[in-house]
């Protein structure tokens, strides 16, 4: 177990140096084979995870650069394990119902160095280390939506880039400031998330890192008005680039927000908590209205995306650990139940070549189960009671109403507009008569497509009567951090808010 982090980031990009002598007939089940190791190594991890323990665990610290304080330095904690999993299973899944046909060896190559980059960032302990594989997170993905993309993936796939790429240069900027303070502080460099837990920043430096750390995560969560590279990116991106898109990189947004943004900054994390909220909740009405409007199956999804990560930012500012808690929930929620859903898409899209609506009609006689289980992860999308997405939108929810029932009333309407977009789309697709004689002859999902699909329908029904093996271990990691931000915050008014909206007791 020494080891267990360096062997999980490292072992897809060793597997995919070794996958260029394996044949190209073997390579989609190489590419199964390793990421289904990897997924078993992640569980390992969490067996091994001791939930009653809220700080870092497995921590690995090799010293770097030693006169500017940049080492090696990774751990994990519970804000972290799930995403790590859930960044291990979606590999797995989309490689196992992977759709294209073009280059496929490349490809599950790329998707594979890829995800040496995406378990990196959250495992990294030192800012440098986690800039590193944050920014190269970005080649992979530009390259998956520019060699297999639709007709607009160059486009696509540059404005991915420079969106993503730009906010993260004035978040360099802002943890190289932060290594500086530290030097002047103590007398030594230090790039340690952990040793910069320990400062203790004036209101005025917190406002301006806050803005420019929220550069960096706010495009790449996407936040409005960031958000306009996402349809693109969704729209012409390969199935597979879809799935880990949504599933995955969006998350390492909001998961910088968690592991940077409240613990350096909370007196600013405090100051901005409404403004943050008003943009989560225009992103999740706007996002929902647009998504209504849209014609494309694969749009609708795009956009609803967008909308439950307002969801997700909204928990986070609530800063108390309902929301916090209820927003990791909802991060691997909504990673399962998008990821299934663009993997549905592509089901379709492989046998006709179009995600339009009009092209269908009548599929849930033609196709009975790929109906169901498309049904199932909708009503997972919405949030239905008794499914993985109501518990996560429920506690973001209710942690931002201790701050505001107002803005939380106005943010519930996610679901009713979520409900209204997914319900039009779905009867649109499956329901009514059979208008275009091509979509008679429609096979139904079998094989590989059952078994990427199943997995993700039981998560969603186990998940959501049985939230606590996810809880529990985050509710620990949660609470340490909101102490760390009571005890941090420099302002009275910064404590009295944080206090106002966690039990007291608990919080001191």
């Amino acid at each position: 177990m020494e080891h267990i982090l360096s062997i999980l980031i490292f072992f897809p990009a060793f597997a995919a140096v070794m996958g260029f002598m394996v044949h190209k007939d073997a390579i989609r089940t190489y590419g199964i084979t390793v990421t289904t190791i990897e997924f078993l190594l992640s569980c390992f991890l969490w067996v091994s995870f001791d939930s009653n323990y809220a700080g870092m665990q497995f921590s690995e610290f090799i010293p770097v650069i030693s006169q500017y304080g940049i080492a090696y330095n990774l751990g994990v904690d519970g804000i972290s394990l799930f995403l790590i999993i859930m960044t291990t299973f979606m590999t797995m899944i989309s490689i196992i119902g992977l759709t294209e046909k073009r280059e496929l060896k490349n490809l599950i190559l790329t998707v594979l160095f890829l995800e040496m980059t995406m378990v990196g960032v959250f495992v990294a302990l030192d800012a440098i280390v986690f800039y590193v594989f944050w920014e190269l997170s970005l080649v992979p993905m530009l390259y998956i939506i520019g060699a297999w993309g639709g007709k607009l993936r160059i486009y696509a796939s540059i404005k991915f880039f420079l969106y993503t790429f730009t906010g993260s240069l004035v978040m360099l900027v802002g943890m190289l400031y932060l290594g500086y303070v530290y030097f002047q502080t103590t007398g030594n460099w230090s790039f340690s998330i952990i040793d910069w837990n320990m400062m203790m920043l004036p209101i005025d430096m917190q406002m301006w890192l806050f803005v420019a750390f929220f550069l960096g995560f706010a495009i790449k969560v996407p936040m409005v008005p960031f958000h306009t590279w996402l349809p693109y990116a969704h729209g012409q991106a390969p199935t597979i680039g879809s799935v880990i898109l949504a599933a995955v990189l969006l998350k390492m947004g909001t998961y910088g927000f968690i592991r940077f943004s409240l613990p350096l900054f909370p007196d600013a994390s405090v100051a901005m908590m409404i403004p943050m909220a008003i943009l989560a909740i225009i992103a999740i009405v706007y996002t929902a209205l647009v998504a209504y409007a849209q014609e494309d199956i694969k749009q609708v999804i795009a956009y609803s995306s967008v909308s439950h990560m307002g969801v997700i930012i909204l928990g986070i500012f609530a800063l108390n650990v309902e929301g916090i808690g209820g927003s990791l929930f909802l991060m691997i929620s909504h990673g399962i139940v998008s990821g299934g859903l663009f993997m549905l898409v592509g089901v379709i899209y492989d046998r006709r070549h179009t995600k339009m609506m009009s092209e269908f009609g009548g599929l849930a006689r033609v196709m009975p189960m790929y109906a169901t289980v498309f049904g199932i992860m909708l009503m997972a999308s919405v949030g239905l009671p008794l499914t993985i997405g109501f518990v996560g939108e429920f506690l973001s929810l209710l942690g931002f109403f201790a701050v505001s029932p107002i803005l939380t009333g106005i943010a519930g309407t996610t679901i009713i507009l979520g409900a209204a977009y997914m319900l039009v789309l779905y009867k649109k697709t499956f329901f009514g008569p059979i208008t275009n004689p091509i979509n008679e002859k429609l096979q139904d999902i079998k094989g590989r497509e059952i078994a990427a699909l199943v997995p993700l329908v039981m998560l969603v029904v186990y998940l959501g009567v049985y939230p606590k093996p996810i809880l529990e271990p985050v509710d620990k990691s949660v609470k340490q951090l909101v102490q760390v931000m009571y005890l941090k915050s420099v302002t009275p008014e910064a404590k009295a808010k944080i206090a106002t909206v966690n039990t007291i007791g608990e919080t001191k």
